[in-house]
């Protein structure tokens, strides 16, 4: 199993990094088409939608996140902040009432109905933040990938109060507040890695508010991981899918990042 874990991250960071800073803006648009139309037919395969009917889903997301962002349309300051309102209002909320009952057809409509937005807009944060700078992109995702290591670090060392246990019960405040820590010192560490997270929250808010800001950060990526994990639960699955052998779909893969980039762009970049 950890094998086929090695090589199947192996060969995607072989695939995705490249692309992030050397593909042709058509093509990395059409990447992220086709992991933003995966992860759709994830989400409506969680919420229990007819196998058509999930491929119908995914396949619009996908085909109408290409041709608008082809045709120059970008995510828009506005659209950044409704995504950041869903991952700081109505997820959490999901998480407070969700675990102690089954999903409700209005549930289920709501989240199928938010599915493009969330899809959508972090997928176009990213275009946005390569656009910029493919050095501030990839800071990004070094940023969430720091926090979720130090989470998983710091949680089997000294993880003994559990931060959600009817969702996801090996995740504990311990692993919670490493996952901060290592994410902030791997901020600071790049910090001549410019432009980066971290350069654009000291340029707008300052030493104390880049901090409050990335901690801020790694706190929504705790909440998208926590979300997915109770779509997963709800739906009685371990993984969101098998795509991808041994990490198993791709929304365990950017579960985290969901709820990151639109917030990243809007509060730090300010675009």
């Amino acid at each position: 199993m950890f094998k086929t874990r090695l090589i199947t991250g192996g060969a995607l960071f072989a695939v995705f990094i490249p692309a992030l800073f050397f593909a042709r803006p058509v093509a990395f648009c059409l990447l992220i088409a086709a992991i933003m139309g995966c992860a759709a037919w994830e989400w409506a395969r969680l919420l229990a939608l007819k196998n058509k009917y999930c491929v119908s889903y995914a396949f619009g997301i996908g085909l109408l996140f290409f041709l608008l962002r082809h045709s120059g349309q970008s995510a828009t300051h506005t659209l950044y902040l409704t995504a950041t309102v869903f991952w700081l209002g109505i997820a959490p909320l999901a998480l407070i009432f969700l675990p102690k009952t089954r999903y409700s057809r209005r549930w289920r409509l709501l989240l199928l109905a938010a599915g493009p937005l969330i899809l959508m807009v972090s997928g176009y944060a990213l275009l946005d933040a390569r656009t910029f700078s493919p050095r501030f992109a990839f800071s990004i995702l070094l940023f969430v990938w720091a926090a979720d290591s130090g989470a998983y670090i710091a949680g089997r060392r000294f993880g003994r109060h559990k931060l959600a246990p009817s969702i996801s019960p090996g995740k504990s405040w311990e692993g919670a507040l490493g996952g901060i820590l290592l994410a902030l010192a791997a901020a600071f560490a790049l910090q001549d890695f410019e432009p980066s997270l971290l350069t654009g929250a000291l340029e707008r808010l300052g030493l104390w508010g880049a901090c409050a800001a990335l901690s801020a950060l790694c706190i929504l990526s705790i909440v998208g991981d926590l979300f997915e994990s109770l779509l997963k639960r709800q739906a009685g699955v371990k993984d969101s899918s098998a795509l991808l052998p041994g990490h198993g779909g791709v929304l365990d893969r950017i579960d985290a990042l969901l709820p990151v980039l639109p917030f990243a762009m809007w509060l730090v970049h300010g675009r």
